[in-house]
Order: C-alpha cells, then sequence, then structure tokens
C-alpha cells in the first residue's frame, strides 16, 4: 500500500472509532436543570345530560326565516352551498351576487327537529359583514 493509502486508512479509522464511543462515559452537563413534575390533564367535565337551547334572534326582516327547519328554507333558497351538520347542530349557507347567508339551526327541545336560531350575513368581496334582511332578499331572488 501507498503512502497515501495507509494515511487515508488511518484517518478513516480513527473516524469510525470516533463514532463508536468509548471515552469515559456520558457527559454530564455542569448544572442540572430542574425537570418539570408530569401531570395528566384533569378529566373532561361531564356534559350536561340536558339540552342546551341556543338564544333565538329576533331582528327584523327575517321573518319566515327564524324558526324554519332545512326543509322550508330550502324549499325558499335553493339548494344549499354549504351543508354542515355537527351534533345536533346544523348550518346551512347560501349566496347571492353580493353576498353570503349562514343560517344555523339547533333544537329548541328534546327530540326536536333542528330550526333556524341564528342568521348571519357578510359580503362575498372582503367578508365584511352585511346587513341580514337584504342579504336574505338576494339570495331568494337569484
Amino acid at each position: 500500500m501507498t503512502r497515501a493509502g495507509l494515511l487515508t486508512a488511518a484517518l478513516l479509522a480513527m473516524a469510525l472509532a470516533g463514532c463508536a464511543g468509548g471515552g469515559s462515559g456520558p457527559r454530564k452537563p455542569a448544572a442540572v436543570a430542574a425537570r418539570p413534575t408530569f401531570r395528566p390533564a384533569a378529566p373532561a367535565k361531564p356534559r350536561p345530560a340536558g339540552l342546551v337551547v341556543p338564544e333565538v334572534m329576533a331582528p327584523a326582516g327575517l321573518a319566515g326565516v327564524i324558526g324554519a327547519p332545512a326543509s322550508a328554507l330550502t324549499a325558499r333558497f335553493g339548494q344549499p352551498r354549504i351543508d354542515l351538520a355537527e351534533g345536533d347542530a346544523r348550518k346551512l349557507q347560501f349566496a347571492g351576487p353580493t353576498c353570503v347567508l349562514d343560517i344555523y339551526l339547533y333544537p329548541l327541545a328534546a327530540a326536536a327537529e333542528p330550526t333556524a336560531t341564528h342568521v348571519a350575513a357578510r359580503l362575498r368581496q372582503g367578508g365584511a359583514p352585511a346587513e341580514p334582511g337584504a342579504c336574505l332578499r338576494e339570495v331568494e331572488q337569484r
């Protein structure tokens, strides 16, 4: 073997020996910081067995919407753009040329059909709040 080959082999052997460990054992930090004590999360509070009745909004211009079931809303406004259900709640979203109308439905009694309890409207461009009654009329005309 040439001198350059021996030198390369020796350097490679030293590099591998460094990876293999050895030495005087694991290093210990000069000052060991106190570790936080593990505390399990508090158990989840059980949900009340009774029905939580939502507050029903009653602004002017929403007659025929608040209190209506989903079937009446889809008959009036057509197929919703979004129909999202979570638990016993439901959201129907309708869109007009300039606004988006979100109608939230909740049951008002145990085992009752969800009805519209809240309406929110916003502009399609920029998402600024819109007047719900005007948006409702716009969606209805499409």
